[in-house]
């Protein structure tokens, strides 16, 4: 999707490409407040839109063009977050950000093996701590001020007297939400383990599932484990948590066998190492995994056809 550009003004205007050269940091910023590609994208747009519905002479006045984006996209996405709560009650099961595949990874998916298009919004996501699935996870049990002010401050370093402005609060009472986020960070955050160590066993995660040895299956498993999948009411799948480590292997099996011919593909999911299901050539499943004590902690699997569509649009077009 591309940028509008109002009318008088041209692309080779240097101010003009600084500032749809912000694009890329708002959509960081987006995303990670919203957990939502699609979202942080119409988020994104419509700041660009506000940008150009204005004067040329009231442009010309804002001081800082980039924090000006930046203040409008926050609150867009601080509307956006409390209308969110909402509609995620009545959302069909459980509700999981959605994933985003690696740069390298997704534009090898596309046929002919083109370069990517640059105004493709996961592209522009840059893959670090701050969207691998368990932190999104995190977010999502924030109000929505803290999410805001939490993201801002701890991730993107803006001042809380910066932060103030945009959520029209104290610096002080910035400082306290963003305090309260980062516990909330600290109280869910397992050890860290090491990409190459994950990246282990994740595959042998995905061996174990695909010679359906449940024995395997549950020994990779952590005993207290739990897989929570988001079908978002368009694909069939459970509509509440799997808990423990043999109810887990259980339905993985019974998976294999409801859908003979699953391919199993490790990929990079959110920065980490993850697993793609795809059948008779089509993704249906991306799973994230949290690991704690060297086995598999947490298993976030997106079959929502609509959180799949960074996914599916390279690889079928």
């Amino acid at each position: 999707m591309s940028t509008p550009t109002e009318p008088g003004h041209s692309w080779s205007d240097p101010a003009l490409s600084a500032l749809v050269g912000e694009r890329r940091r708002l959509t960081n910023l987006a995303y990670r407040l919203l957990g939502s590609l699609a979202e942080a994208e119409d988020a994104v747009q419509e700041t660009y839109a506000r940008w150009y519905a204005m004067s040329r002479q009231r442009q010309e006045s804002v001081e800082s063009p980039g924090a000006w984006l930046t203040t409008v996209a926050s609150r867009i996405c601080l509307d956006v977050l409390g209308s969110a709560r909402v509609r995620r009650e009545r959302y069909v099961g459980e509700w999981i950000p959605e994933p985003l595949p690696d740069r390298t990874e997704w534009m090898s998916g596309r046929a002919g093996g083109g370069d990517a298009d640059p105004t493709d919004p996961a592209d522009l996501v840059t893959l670090d701590e701050s969207v691998n699935m368990a932190f999104l996870v995190v977010l999502e049990s924030m109000t929505p001020a803290e999410r805001v002010a939490f993201i801002l401050h701890d991730v993107f370093r803006y001042r809380f007297a910066e932060i103030a402005e945009i959520v029209g609060r104290t610096p002080a009472a910035c400082r306290q939400l963003a305090s309260s986020a980062r516990q909330r960070v600290r109280a869910a955050q397992a050890p860290a383990v090491p990409a190459a160590g994950q990246a282990g066993l994740v595959r042998h995660f995905k061996e174990a599932w695909e010679a359906k040895d449940i024995g395997a299956l549950v020994g990779l498993l952590d005993p207290d484990a739990t897989m929570t999948a988001d079908g978002g009411g368009l694909v069939g799948t459970v509509l509440r948590p799997v808990e423990g480590s043999e109810r887990i292997a259980q339905y993985l099996i019974h998976i294999a066998d409801k859908a003979p011919g699953l391919v199993l593909l490790e990929r990079t999911v959110n920065g980490r190492p993850g697993l793609v299901a795809q059948h008779t050539g089509v993704t249906v499943t991306v799973a994230a995994f949290s690991l704690t004590g060297g086995r598999v902690a947490r298993i976030w699997a997106v079959r929502n056809p609509a959180k799949l569509r960074p996914w599916t649009e390279r690889g079928e077009s």
